[in-house]
């Protein structure tokens, strides 16, 4: 296993002729500590599939380099990096058994065939495939197949990481919390780098201790799950994590407080300093309250998910979502909404403000 680093990354795919370069993947400076569990979360086009290959090898990057500890990787192969990675659609062997599918790593680098038994049974048991081991893979389900994927990269002990491109894609909604929480197990269990690339945020949070959260080419913010969700430092990453995302909303500052469609409001976060840009204000559903003073907003919808509810406000031209416990009223008349200033963070250009109070 190792420490991976990437230094000043950048890469660009060939363009059109006469058409200057596109930069799928601008520059990236990240650390991935030995035996972390990490994902790479973001939309479609953000850049994640990039980075993993630029891992992997797959891929040179166009600027920057990689490094393995100390080892300076950039430029060699995939098959000198010591990296398993399992793939959004299941690759799979459909005329050999599922042992002959786990082995078939293990035999190719030569490994004598009683390791190879004891190995292959250890990662069957792990993936409850024990009792399929005789089995053709074709026979299998499409959850099946992928965990002999996951097999297969779980199966060398020799691996520097183990990276993941969207592997639970083709399974069925109702299995893949079982996959996830199995990766989750098997993580603490074997302890190697493991890199795990989705757009779905439950799979990231449920899966990483660290999450990497990419936007348009760059990294904006890596966290633990609640870091991202009670201090997310760009209001992308408000916005993406979370259901409903932070509602961003348009402001402009008063004393170093934040004025909202002309309502100043409170922030435990004041800005100390004279800012010029695109200036908002980040507030989660959560930390939203039905009062009798504060802003006076007209309900849209509400929606009743059981234990809460959804409501939809509008206040001139900004719609706000609020989350409302099943226990709380909704007022019918002249409705008013307040935010909690421990909650209510200040962004400049997308980028949260540090204050000094803070």
């Amino acid at each position: 296993m190792s420490r991976i680093e990437f230094r000043d990354v950048r890469h660009a795919y060939p363009p059109p002729p006469g058409q200057a370069p596109v930069y799928a993947l601008k520059e990236v400076s990240q650390v991935w500590e030995d035996g972390g569990a990490y994902a790479l979360l973001g939309p479609s086009g953000c850049g994640k599939t990039t980075l993993l290959n630029i891992i992997s090898g797959l891929l040179t990057p166009s600027e920057g380099s990689i490094r393995f500890d100390e080892r300076d990787v950039t430029g060699l192969p995939t098959s000198e990096r010591q990296i398993a990675q399992v793939f959004q659609f299941p690759v799979v062997y459909d005329t050999m058994s599922v042992f002959d599918n786990l082995a078939f790593p293990l035999r190719n680098r030569g490994m004598p065939e009683s390791r190879v038994s004891q190995r292959v049974t250890e990662i069957a048991e792990m993936l409850d495939l024990s009792e399929r081991l005789g089995q053709r893979a074709s026979g299998l389900t499409a959850d099946g197949k992928q965990k002999i994927s996951l097999g297969r990269g779980l199966v060398r002990e020799d691996v520097n990481a183990i990276l993941f491109d969207e592997p639970l894609t083709v399974i069925d909604p109702h299995l893949k919390w079982q996959l996830r929480s199995k990766l989750k197990e098997l993580h603490q269990q074997i302890g190697v780098t493991m890199i795990y690339v989705t757009h779905d945020q439950v799979e990231a949070l449920t899966f990483a201790d660290k999450v990497v959260v990419m936007h348009d080419g760059g990294v904006v913010q890596v966290g633990s799950p609640v870091e991202l969700f009670n201090r997310p430092r760009h209001t992308f990453v408000g916005y993406f994590i979370g259901s409903p995302g932070m509602n961003i909303l348009p402001c402009s500052l008063d004393r170093g407080q934040p004025v909202f469609a002309n309502n100043l409001l409170s922030s435990g976060y004041p800005v100390d300093t004279d800012l010029s840009g695109k200036l908002e204000i980040g507030i989660r559903p959560e930390f939203i309250r039905f009062s009798d003073d504060g802003i006076a907003v007209e309900i849209q919808k509400v929606e009743d998910l059981g234990r809460y509810q959804v409501v939809t406000v509008r206040h001139e031209s900004s719609q706000i979502k609020m989350l409302v416990g099943e226990d709380q009223a909704i007022p019918s008349e002249d409705p008013k909404i307040s935010f909690d200033p421990d909650n209510l963070r200040i962004y400049c250009d997308d980028w949260v403000v540090e204050s000094a109070h803070a």
